[in-house]
């Protein structure tokens, strides 16, 4: 089990440089935030459309078939999973369904084929607002959890902490400590893989002793894992006070006297012409996609 392979999340792609990793960092968190807006109160057409509109930039930007195979192949499967779920499950309408035709076929022009019970499998009933919360629902998760990962995907920690550092400097004025918070955020996001990696090396340990899991029962298997939670916290500890002592030797004192610029924000065309397309998109969302 490799979960720095099978569960990159959070984890950045340095290669290959799709056309994604040259986006500047401000300009993809305005994306993100777009696409967390933009499905609120909209209809299912367009929630859809916004899930594809993902998927095209996934293949569009040319990433790896091992990278998204896992996260977009798994949370397909979810979506799918929630869709089918829910548009079987009851509608939450207190609604007793009547035939619109009459019990005796008098042959009765009807003015529209209107029908709110679009499948009726006996048990299990797709009516037209269960269907709609099942497309509600499953493009939402698929939206929000998808859309986060692929901007960690293409953008490097420190550009993320520079491009919020930079869009938070008017909050100084405010005696708000943007710079300390921005410092917070990326050794937040560098101690991931750290995290990842205790949890793999404490796995690892429990396999190779070979443990029989039958004899020792279950309040045996409880203290096993007890032991191991306890070992896990022991060593992210041990990790978080070397990466202390490490900026306390080097001169880290205080994030703002001692501030490092890893990354230099700089607007170019691909920049601006991915801002301005924010106004056709914004457009598209309240001709197709519904009013607010």
């Amino acid at each position: 089990m490799d979960l720095l392979r099978s569960l990159p999340i959070g984890l950045y792609l340095e290669k290959p440089v799709t056309w994604l990793h040259k986006i500047d960092p401000r300009i993809k968190l305005i994306w993100l935030m777009t696409f967390l807006l933009a499905p609120l109160l909209a209809n299912p057409f367009w929630r859809l459309g916004l899930s594809g509109l993902l998927i095209i930039l996934t293949f569009s930007a040319a990433i790896p078939l091992r990278v998204w195979r896992q996260q977009m192949g798994l949370l397909l499967t979810i979506s799918l999973f929630i869709l089918v779920l829910t548009a079987f499950a009851p509608d939450g309408l207190a609604i007793s369904h009547q035939p619109r035709l009459p019990a005796e076929d008098f042959n009765l022009p009807q003015p529209t084929n209107y029908q709110y019970v679009l499948q009726d499998l006996g048990r299990f009933t797709v009516t037209r607002r269960s269907l709609d919360v099942a497309v509600r629902i499953s493009t939402l998760v698929f939206t929000l959890i998808y859309s986060t990962n692929l901007y960690l995907l293409t953008t490097a920690p420190e550009e993320i902490t520079a491009g919020l550092e930079d869009l938070m400097s008017p909050l100084r004025r405010l005696k708000i400590p943007v710079t300390e918070i921005a410092l917070t955020l990326t050794l937040s996001l560098r101690f991931i893989p750290l995290v990842l990696e205790e949890v793999q090396n404490l796995f690892r340990s429990v396999r190779t002793r070979a443990i029989n899991w039958k004899k020792l029962g279950i309040r045996g298997s409880l203290q096993v894992w007890l032991i191991v939670v306890e070992k896990l916290l022991e060593n992210l500890l041990m990790r978080a006070e070397q990466i202390a002592i490490a900026m306390d030797i080097r001169g880290f004192t205080s994030p703002n006297k001692h501030q490092v610029q890893w990354h230099q924000l700089r607007l170019r065309w691909r920049d601006w012409l991915a801002l301005g397309c924010l106004i056709p998109f914004w457009i598209a969302r309240i001709a197709i996609g519904g009013v607010f």
